[in-house]
């Protein structure tokens, strides 16, 4: 069985790449001082789509090739810390319009800002769940994530 893809597939991860680069070399200089909410929300949801890749990878190689499948397993887990990271930014944000700054907890009762402010809410418990399911609490809280097997 071959673990290389259909030589027809299009391949969209190097066009996203270059995307967040072009995005950060046009509008970080340049843009305010402070990163808006829309943009930590729109971080965020990259960041979701990228675990939802590498858990798809780290799930098939996994069963192929299994050093490959826990390195991939371990770089979905960082990919989620820094979208909980990213989250806890948006929360930590002021509002724009008034200016208050809401707590983190409140996301948890679904839309406390109304829809759609808190859409991130709803995509990080989402991703909450799957998370659960593939990761323990001991990889999420570990400093070091480098599977060795012999």
């Amino acid at each position: 069985m071959s673990r290389n893809a259909s030589p027809t597939a299009q391949d969209f991860v190097p066009f996203a790449t270059a995307a967040l680069d072009f995005h950060r070399a046009l509008n970080v200089p340049g843009g305010p001082l402070v990163t808006t909410r829309a943009e930590l929300d729109a971080l965020h949801a990259h960041l979701v789509s990228l675990h939802g890749l590498l858990d798809a990878h780290a799930t098939r190689t996994g069963q192929l090739v299994p050093i490959e499948g826990d390195q991939l397993s371990a770089a979905r887990t960082r990919v989620w810390q820094a979208a909980d990271h990213v989250h806890s930014a948006y929360h930590a944000a002021p509002r724009p319009g008034s200016g208050e700054v809401p707590k983190r907890e409140a996301c948890q009762a679904g839309l406390p800002e109304g829809a759609p402010e808190l859409t991130i809410c709803q995509r990080h418990q989402r991703t909450a769940h799957l998370v659960r399911r593939r990761t323990t609490a001991a990889d999420l809280h570990a400093p070091f994530t480098g599977f060795v097997r012999h």
